[in-house]
């Protein structure tokens, strides 16, 4: 195996799949490269070393080579594993949500190192807070924002004026707001009321370690957590299976 045939990444592991016997198809985000689709050999025979490195969310340091169909991982050391989220039901649930999200909105190849943060950045948040539902809707509006898909929250998307605090209508398939002369009675919009947009608006602009302290009644995260579902379904053309899972634990 000739040197020009290895490089070397860190990344996040986003999911993976069993192939064959023993092997197993990875899909991970890389600061550098974006995210890929990878190949390691033997990861699931008993002897393995590399099995408990390449989990989903872990973040690890691979050396790969480069192959036909797909390349393949020849080492891999765990950089955070992130321990924590695992060890708790509700955390591990949010934490498969970060990375479905990631999966569904970056592109194969496509070199995105903001994402890459952004994902980095969640998991550690979700690891040291007690309210991971309002840091799922922060990471929401900000992934996003990085994907070229946010939300118009301040001005009509019709006819470009700022919002006035009045009940404003959401149009998802118009990538924004509508005010109340253009919004009101169309199809296909939802009425928003002061106090939704103000918390959208709150999420969409403040770090996460500001956004975090917002103290929110949980009819109005619910509320909150509805539209931005909407607006992501309406996006990728698809239902996530994360939700579902944090919904049933939500219930029981």
């Amino acid at each position: 195996m000739t040197r020009e045939r290895l490089y070397s990444t860190r990344a996040i592991i986003l999911k993976h799949r069993d192939q064959g016997e023993a092997d197993r198809v990875l899909t991970v985000m890389t600061p550098g490269l974006g995210k890929r689709t990878l190949l390691a050999k033997g990861v699931r025979r008993p002897a393995s070393r590399k099995a408990g490195h390449l989990e989903p969310f872990t973040h690890v340091q691979l050396l790969i080579a480069r192959g036909r169909s797909w390349d393949l991982v020849t080492q891999a050391e765990t950089v955070y594993a992130f321990r924590e989220l695992r060890e708790n039901l509700e955390r591990t649930a949010y934490a498969f949500y970060l990375v479905e999200l990631v999966d569904a909105f970056a592109q194969e190849e496509d070199e995105q190192p903001d994402i890459f943060d952004l994902l980095l950045q969640g998991l550690h948040l979700l690891e040291g807070t007690g309210r991971p539902a309002l840091l799922a809707r922060w990471f929401e509006l900000a992934l996003l924002r990085l994907s070229g898909y946010q939300p118009a929250l301040f001005h009509c998307v019709e006819c470009g004026e700022p919002l006035q605090p009045v009940t404003n209508y959401l149009a998802v398939a118009r990538g924004g707001v509508l005010c109340p002369r253009h919004g009101e009675g169309q199809p296909e919009t939802e009425a928003l009321d002061v106090g939704a947009l103000k918390v959208l608006r709150y999420l969409q602009t403040q770090p996460a370690e500001v956004a975090l302290r917002l103290d929110l009644a949980p009819a109005r995260l619910r509320q909150i957590e509805r539209l931005l579902a909407t607006y992501i379904r309406f996006v990728l053309e698809r239902r996530l299976r994360a939700p579902a899972f944090i919904r049933l634990l939500n219930h029981v």
